[in-house]
């Protein structure tokens, strides 16, 4: 079913976006979910991975796994997210790391996710290819994205941590 969707999306000239969101457990085996998700960054355009991923994946740091995301699986935008560190975000035209905001988290469920849906909403109102992203676009997707990370966890729960934009961008004034 995947494998048709991303052809089908293809077919319609969509950007497509993935998260592996990787859960071992969830697998027959490490090999299989390694080359499972190696599969699908490779029919992506943005992809999204955690530090772990890329660890996980390639054995590398950050930087390395979005050059190895750019170069070798031909993703045009790769967003690594850094914990409490913040996030790294590439593309052909630059490069940019954005440290997260200080908080005492109370539960991080779903700040991945949250980062990930947050950068990808910034990225569909610049109305720009991935690729052709300038560097001060790729901070402002940055900086908007690991605030609304930063801020769902200081709220217990996923969808019920999720801030609103109001509140990510006067997160982002102060």
């Amino acid at each position: 079913a995947t494998r048709a969707a991303v052809a089908y999306a293809r077919e319609l000239g969509r950007t497509v976006t993935f998260d592996p969101n990787l859960r071992l457990p969830l697998w027959p085996s490490p090999a299989e979910a390694r080359a499972q998700i190696l599969w699908s960054l490779c029919q992506a355009d943005v992809v999204k991975l955690s530090d772990e991923e890329v660890d996980f994946l390639w054995g590398c740091s950050p930087q390395e796994g979005a050059r190895r995301l750019r170069e070798e699986c031909g993703v045009a935008l790769a967003m690594i997210t850094l914990g409490p560190q913040g996030c790294y975000l590439e593309n052909a035209r630059g490069a940019c790391r954005v440290p997260a905001p200080a908080v005492r988290p109370v539960d991080t469920t779903g700040a991945g996710d949250i980062f990930g849906g947050s950068a990808v909403a910034k990225l569909l109102a610049l109305d720009t290819p991935p690729a052709e992203l300038e560097p001060g676009a790729l901070e402002g997707i940055a900086r908007f994205a690991v605030t609304a990370a930063s801020l769902s966890t200081l709220r217990p729960g996923g969808i019920s941590s999720i801030p609103t934009e109001a509140e990510v961008l006067a997160a982002l004034e102060e």
